[in-house]
């Protein structure tokens, strides 16, 4: 037997780059995993969101109301997008996801700042995502002291002296106590569906292809369609499954609320499996080999656990990383399950988020059935 040979060594590098170079879709992930990542953390990934939308209900116009509301729209941490006339407005505002905070001026407060009447001002968080909000409940605090800083002249200077001339109450609603399970568990239910669902029916199917079951299956008088429907439906029970079991262990360990909104739920996870499995049945049209399979998977989790609001606030990514994450089903999946569960939103709360689902269900089913042949390359 001869000895270590250097050469050989080379010639088997060789076989092993062109090889590699043939696998088109694995040398693109090879380079193109690295760039994404890099991208992704790089500059869409922020832990602490600014420029958050905010309403404000001013329920005086008077120069006090419009200096502090000023104070807010000058800080880093709030943009004020709209101006409620009423608090039940207000109230709809914060529940359907439209702001990220909800401040209300109340009619006396010129009255009791003039007096130093224990005057306040009261900002509503949605605190669903603890993490979205505590900088800028953090940065309210020098609001009393810097919002009147010009307005509290000569017979009033005395107001901003010994003590703020107001208080500000903060209300976090429907996660007071910012248990950070509370919006991550029910996050888990779209990202497990993701990773089980789409990865489980894309190896499926091309597993088939690779051992030539496929060929049989092909050569009887189904119908594409049937094909299809008849692949997917025992993950459509897996799914089912997953997600009642998820749900479950969420309220049993975490203690996660469940505030309702079963209708709109309900139909969200239905949506979300078929369209899973539709992109998992496409993929499987794509790869030749369960490792193109698996990796084109992966390309498709990745953005969804980070662009999502899985695992970082959504509002504190820039313009460019949300408008990708909002072509995302995830996206879409986890405002109707944190929805739901936390706010109890009902169908017509979340429709926006529904009619994406829609959307996604019918344009996956679409591009696998015209990827979808009948006979074998």
């Amino acid at each position: 037997m001869n000895g270590f040979s250097a050469t050989r060594v080379f010639a088997v590098m060789v076989k092993e780059f062109k090889q590699l170079s043939r696998d088109r879709l694995t040398y693109a992930m090879i380079l193109a995993l690295p760039v994404v990542q890099l991208l992704l953390f790089g500059y869409a990934i922020n832990s602490e969101p600014r420029h958050l939308p905010t309403a404000v209900l001013a329920q005086e116009d008077s120069v006090f109301a419009r200096a502090v509301t000023g104070a807010l729209a000058n800080s880093a941490f709030f943009d004020l997008t709209a101006q409620a006339r009423t608090p039940g407005e207000l109230d709809e505002m914060i529940r359907r996801g439209e702001v990220q905070f909800a401040v209300t001026i109340p009619g006396d407060f010129t009255r009791r700042v003039a007096r130093g009447d224990k005057a306040q001002i009261l900002v509503e968080a949605d605190a669903t995502d603890p993490s979205a909000t505590g900088g800028a409940v953090a940065a309210l605090s020098a609001l009393p002291r810097e919002a009147l800083a010009h307005d509290l002249k000569g017979a009033l200077a005395a107001r901003g002296q010994a003590a703020p001339p107001f208080e500000v109450v903060v209300h976090r609603r429907y996660n007071p106590e910012a248990v950070t399970a509370y919006n991550i568990v029910p996050g888990l239910l779209g990202v497990i569906l993701s990773m089980t669902l789409v990865m489980m029916t894309a190896l499926s199917v091309t597993r088939e292809a690779e051992r030539g079951t496929m060929e049989s299956l092909l050569a009887t008088p189904v119908e594409p369609l049937e094909v299809m429907a008849g692949k997917l439906a025992p993950y459509v029970g897996i799914g089912v499954i997953q997600a009642v079991l998820i749900l479950l262990l969420a309220r049993i360990l975490f203690d996660v609320p469940m505030a309702g909104g079963w209708a709109g739920l309900s139909l969200g996870v239905a949506l979300f499996i078929i369209g899973s499995l539709a992109l998992g049945f496409l993929i499987s049209t794509a790869a030749r080999t369960q490792l193109q399979a698996m990796q084109m998977s992966v390309f498709y989790i990745l953005p969804s656990i980070l662009l999502s609001g899985f695992m970082f606030p959504f509002r504190g990514m820039p313009a460019w990383a949300q408008a990708i994450g909002e072509a995302i089903p995830v996206t879409h999946f986890l405002r109707v399950v944190r929805g739901a569960l936390l706010k109890g939103q009902g169908i017509e709360d979340m429709w926006r988020e529904l009619a994406a689902l829609v959307a996604f269900v019918l344009i996956v089913t679409a591009l696998a059935m015209a990827r979808y042949r009948r006979t074998l390359d």
